[in-house]
């Protein structure tokens, strides 16, 4: 309650949906359900189909990439609908080459990272099917010195332990929501030559997944979606 009385108004809707889908989202009660064998067997074949795939279309990243995701969680289908034009994914990240390994930057809260610290994880992590029902992969048109720049700023926000934003707010750079992190970073490292659109949410102006990727500065590289 302390919390939400600190929310100023303007806010107020956004935030109301913020605790609308994280409460509806609760994992306190499940429905049992029990498989047959043949049904394991099934779904076994599609988890390895799946992961086969992500390794594959793992090859194809570079640095730089933006890497979007569908979440199967009720609050994922919810995020998704903040999309205007294209409700295909609800999460984001930005990829990094590091070493011989694809890691994907991204900001996300909740009971999915406890800390809300910006978070550093492996390519087949962020796009595990277990929690997914598919993944993207779109390029922005950047130069070898910006994609430089972009890294760099990345790997500074993460230094830094950017948190969370909760409150969705655009303005302030000391919280990032996990699409403004990308909007913020890849503006920066162009020196704003690749600029973002934004999207109405109840007044308030918000960065919505498909504002990332419907740009003219961005390529679609691969879209992908799990068997199900």
């Amino acid at each position: 309650m302390i919390i939400l009385k600190k929310i100023t108004n303007r806010r107020w809707p956004l935030c109301c949906l913020l605790f609308f889908i994280t409460a509806c989202g609760s994992k306190s009660h499940y429905d049992t359900l029990i498989l047959s064998k043949s049904d394991s067997i099934a779904e076994e074949q599609k988890i390895a189909a799946a992961l086969d795939t992500i390794y594959q279309n793992q090859k194809m990243v570079q640095q730089g990439d933006l890497i979007v995701r569908t979440g199967r969680d009720f609050t994922s289908e919810t995020m998704r609908q903040l999309s205007a034009k294209d409700k295909t994914y609800s999460h984001c990240g930005i990829a990094s080459v590091e070493h011989d390994s694809i890691f994907v930057y991204h900001s996300i809260g909740g009971e999915w990272n406890p800390d809300q610290k910006l978070r550093r994880d492996p390519f087949e992590i962020f796009c595990n099917p277990f929690e997914n029902r598919g993944f993207g992969i779109f390029r922005y048109k950047l130069r070898p010195v910006e994609n430089a720049k972009l890294k760099s700023v990345v790997q500074k926000f993460f230094a830094k332990g950017i948190m969370f934003d909760m409150r969705f707010d655009l303005a302030s750079d000391e919280r990032m929501y996990c699409t403004e992190f990308i909007y913020k970073v890849v503006e920066e490292a162009s020196h704003h030559k690749i600029v973002f659109s934004t999207t109405l949410v109840n007044n308030i102006k918000f960065v919505a997944t498909d504002n990332l990727f419907i740009n003219p500065a961005c390529i679609e590289i691969k879209r992908v979606v799990f068997q199900r």
